[in-house]
């Protein structure tokens, strides 16, 4: 004779494994932007130091749009710590201030570059150059397939734009063509 298995219902207080899917993530603005902790922040966050963080902070918002959302000030009046929100992300930035293990990027220039994903690329590429960026490569289409190009800003900073660009599949693959060839041609030196 087959056994048959005894349903069970679980103990008061214990949790039952649920069968159904996780409720899909709200789309609200406010529960969004929050991670688990709760912090607005995502997982990583760029902190800038800049000479003159006053002037940075106006430039970043004349040209990519970014808003304040907070700043504390030193006596004197330099920035210990703002940060500013450009699009769904925010980035922090202060003054250097001696002591400090910041170096100023316009000194020594930048290991790192900040990359802008927006839909309006071309907009804020050539806004920032127009505000003083230094165009270190062109925006144009690229073998990846996006457009994209590379400015450093006027406190030393190296900012990326790109966006999916609407390019054909030719174009494209003569791009990529002639980016393999120079990176062999590079490769041989």
């Amino acid at each position: 004779m087959a056994k048959t298995k005894k349903k069970t219902t679980p103990k008061k207080g214990s949790a039952r494994k649920s069968t159904s899917r996780p409720k899909p993530r709200s789309t609200k603005s406010s529960e969004r932007d929050r991670t688990s902790i709760g912090s607005p922040f995502r997982t990583l966050t760029p902190y800038l130091a800049v000479n003159d963080a006053r002037k940075a902070i106006d430039w970043y918002r004349q040209t990519l749009g970014a808003k304040e959302v907070s700043r504390m000030n030193t006596p004197d009046g330099k920035i210990l710590h703002c940060e500013l929100l450009v699009g769904d992300s925010r980035f922090m930035l202060s003054d250097i201030f001696p002591g400090a293990d910041f170096v100023d990027p316009k000194l020594v220039g930048s290991c790192v570059t900040i990359h802008v994903h927006a839909k309006n690329i071309d907009e804020l590429y050539h806004r920032a150059v127009e505000n003083g960026a230094q165009v270190t490569m062109p925006l144009e289409n690229q073998f990846w397939g996006d457009r994209y190009g590379k400015i450093r800003d006027p406190f030393g900073h190296v900012w990326s734009f790109g966006y999916p660009a609407k390019m054909s599949k030719q174009e494209r693959d003569a791009k990529a063509k002639a980016a393999m060839a120079t990176f062999s041609a590079d490769a041989q030196m």
